[in-house]
């Protein structure tokens, strides 16, 4: 597997961890949307990253939850700037490293 496809899949991986997590921890979403709100009030010109984020987490759970694992272009680019970042312990991510990159090495 290419480094590119790898760390798609890592982060793919990733948010799968977050969509489970939305189910019973609602600070994670909160914190997303701070950190989106951060990046809208922000000096200079809004990204459109920012944007597009503001408007996924405005999705009802159950949509956002695929989102964060859907495959498909928009999805795989906006995760490149999640705000999802720092959700998740050191520990769990590194697991989450760890693992995808075993599963690729196994598949070669």
């Amino acid at each position: 597997m290419d480094r590119h496809r790898l760390a798609e899949e890592r982060s793919i991986a990733y948010h799968r961890v977050i969509a489970e997590r939305l189910a019973t921890d609602p600070s994670v979403i909160r914190i997303a949307r701070a950190r989106v709100q951060r990046w809208l009030a922000s000096a200079g010109a809004v990204p459109a990253y920012a944007r597009a984020w503001d408007a996924v987490l405005a999705l009802p759970r159950a949509e956002l939850q695929a989102f964060l694992v859907d495959p498909g272009e928009k999805a795989r680019e906006l995760r490149q700037s999640t705000p999802f970042a720092g959700a998740l312990a050191p520990r769990e991510r590194w697991r989450i490293w760890r693992e995808v990159g075993e599963r690729a090495r196994g598949a070669a």
